[in-house]
């Protein structure tokens, strides 16, 4: 079962930012999309960013804040509050994943053991949550790879033993990686199979890293307690240094496909 995730908390030093940051859109009359398509002159972001800004949700770039400075007239004093209250803020200890997911413009997970969640299939993700409403929970995060304003993009880097682990039944599993087949052909989505050749791969654990409209990053790591979040740079240089090395086995997208075709007539047919 997926570890619990608490509902998030914001830091005060960038809800404070926030808060200014609003008064000085408000008082230009600006809504949140007018604000979004000023940054776009250098930033490229979108109004939900702002409303993450304000709300104290997210760390802005000090890039994002002398464009925002400049557009907002703020001589220079969002420049400072940034220097102040932003610069040194750490995200949440606890906040909500899936807002993070939804808001990304990328995606990068690897799986040792199952399935990528964004990945599953209902009767797959079954066999993992405890309740329909978790499920329904679940598939309603995917909808972030298809709804019609942008997708999110996913690379999926996937051990191959997780093509081969038993879940639930013969059926499910066939079923599972038809799917997988099929959404791998989304324009947005990238599938990878890791393979082993003697050593084991990524066997630090399961992890996501969320990249933002503003190439900041944000990385989701299970443990067996709980999920951690955390965008300390020695953490995501870390993950960094582990992408690389499953990227460096990982099969091209047409090769991956083949292998699970392989793996579905073999094991699941």
């Amino acid at each position: 079962m997926a570890p619990k995730r608490n509902k998030a908390t914001v830091s005060p030093s960038l809800l404070a930012f926030g808060k200014r940051f609003r008064s000085y859109r408000e008082a230009k009359h600006w809504t949140q999309e007018a604000c979004a398509a000023r940054a776009n002159n250098g930033a490229g972001v979108k109004y939900q960013y702002i409303g993450a800004i304000e709300n104290g949700r997210t760390r802005c770039t000090l890039e994002f804040v002398e464009i925002m400075d400049r557009e907002l007239e703020a001589r220079g004093e969002l420049v400072a509050l940034w220097h102040d209250l932003v610069k040194e803020a750490a995200y949440p200890t606890w906040f909500d994943w899936p807002e993070v997911e939804s808001q990304a413009a990328e995606l990068t997970t690897w799986e040792h053991t199952i399935i990528p969640g964004l990945l599953q299939t209902p009767n797959y993700a079954r066999a993992f949550l405890g309740s329909d409403e978790a499920l329904e929970a679940r598939l309603a995060r995917q909808r972030i790879l298809t709804r019609p304003e942008n997708p999110v993009a996913l690379v999926a880097l996937i051990s191959e033993t997780a093509l081969r682990n038993l879940v639930t039944s013969r059926e499910v599993m066939r079923e599972q990686l038809e799917y997988l087949v099929e959404v791998s052909a989304l324009p947005n989505v990238t599938v990878q199979i890791v393979v082993n050749d003697g050593r084991p791969a990524g066997t630090g654990g399961a992890f996501v890293v969320a990249t933002m409209e503003d190439r900041s990053e944000v990385a989701y790591l299970e443990t067996v307690v709980r999920g951690i979040t955390s965008d300390d740079p020695q953490d995501l240089s870390g993950i960094a240094r582990s992408l690389r090395s499953l990227r460096g086995r990982a099969l091209p997208v047409d090769m991956s496909r083949d292998a699970v075709r392989k793996v579905i007539e073999e094991l699941w047919t």
